[in-house]
């Protein structure tokens, strides 16, 4: 019962996360992904394309907080959902320079 409870409260509290993102970035949608025992990524990414994340401890938690916060999930983060991230200069420089040995950013 206790643990009912614990996951409740922390799927509603993703969820009011899951909305602020939303109101900030003019919507937002969604996509569930593994991460291991370290629990569930929620990928967000707003209308404006604006992206984050958030982890959940488990899938159902996950599932849970996205259901609360009005979020449409995908089932993959491809095709057009993926394009509507916009990358700035900072996440090209990092990707180059995790990749290419180019500047790491910091």
């Amino acid at each position: 019962m206790a643990e009912t409870k614990q996951a409740e409260r922390k799927a509603a509290k993703l969820a009011k996360e899951i909305k602020a993102f939303a109101g900030k970035h003019g919507g937002a949608e969604g996509q569930l992904a593994h991460i291991g025992q370290a629990g569930t990524r929620i990928v967000l990414v707003g209308e404006d394309g604006g992206w984050g994340d958030l982890v959940a401890p488990t899938y159902a938690i996950a599932q849970e907080a996205a259901e609360k916060a009005g979020l449409t999930l995908h089932e993959e983060f491809d095709g057009d959902f993926a394009a509507k991230v916009v990358t700035g200069p900072y996440e090209w420089t990092r990707m180059a320079g995790i990749q290419l040995g180019g500047p790491a950013n910091g």
